[in-house]
C-alpha cells in the first residue's frame, strides 16, 4: 500500500469510528458551520488547530501559511478574515504562532536562505525584526527565536485589529475579540500575550 492509499484507509476507519462513536456526526457536521473561532494559524504540520484547542471539526474557521502572518495585500488571509467575521460572525479572532517556527528561524539568517518565493514572504518578519532589533539584538539563539515568534503574534495581532474588515465589524456593533497566542511544542501548552 502507498503513502495516498494508506491515508484514504486512514480516512475510512476515522470515518467508521467516528460514526459508531457518534452516528449523527456527520449529518449535524453538513448542516452548517457556525464557528466562533477563527484561527490564523501556521503552516508547520505540527500545529493543528482543532487539535491543540482539542475541539471538534466545525468549531474553528482555519486559516494557515508560513509564520502566520496577516499581510494587508494577502487576498487569501483577508478573504478568509472577512468570510469569517462577516458570514461566519465569529466572535473570536486568534493569531496563533508557535516556538521553534521554521519561519521564524529563516528570517533570523543573515541571509536569505534561496528557498524561492518563500524567501519573499519572510521579508515580512524580517522587517518585523529589525523594528525590534534593539530588544532582539540582547538575546541569541533559541531565546531570540522564541521572542521574535512572540512579536510577529503581536505585530499580526495588530494587523488584524487595524484592518478595515475588522474596525467596520467593530463600529457596527459586532461581538469580537482578537487574542495573541504562541504554541510550544515541547509541551503542548498555549501561552496567551493577549494585552486586551
Amino acid at each position: 500500500m502507498n503513502e495516498i492509499e494508506q491515508l484514504l484507509e486512514n480516512n475510512r476507519k476515522w470515518s467508521e469510528r467516528t460514526t459508531k462513536v457518534t452516528p449523527d456526526f456527520f449529518a449535524s457536521l453538513a448542516k452548517q458551520q457556525s464557528p466562533k473561532f477563527l484561527w490564523i494559524g501556521c503552516s508547520d504540520s505540527r500545529v493543528p488547530a482543532n487539535q491543540i484547542v482539542d475541539l471538534p471539526p466545525g468549531e474553528v474557521f482555519v486559516h494557515r501559511n508560513v509564520a502566520n502572518l496577516v499581510v494587508h495585500t494577502d487576498f487569501n488571509c483577508l478573504s478568509v478574515l472577512q468570510f469569517a467575521v462577516d458570514v461566519l460572525k465569529v466572535e473570536h479572532v486568534i493569531v496563533c504562532g508557535h516556538y521553534g517556527c521554521g519561519g521564524i528561524n529563516a528570517a533570523l539568517q543573515s541571509e536569505p536562505l534561496n528557498l524561492g518565493l518563500v524567501d519573499n514572504w519572510l521579508g515580512h518578519i524580517r522587517d518585523i525584526a529589525s523594528k525590534h532589533e534593539k530588544e532582539l539584538s540582547k538575546l541569541s539563539g533559541a531565546a531570540k527565536s522564541a521572542r521574535l515568534c512572540e512579536i510577529n503574534v503581536l505585530e499580526q495581532t495588530e494587523n488584524v485589529k487595524r484592518n478595515a474588515i475588522v474596525r467596520n465589524a467593530i463600529t457596527r456593533g459586532q461581538k469580537l475579540k482578537i487574542h495573541s497566542w504562541v504554541y510550544s511544542l515541547k509541551n503542548g501548552l498555549v501561552t496567551d500575550l493577549s494585552v486586551d
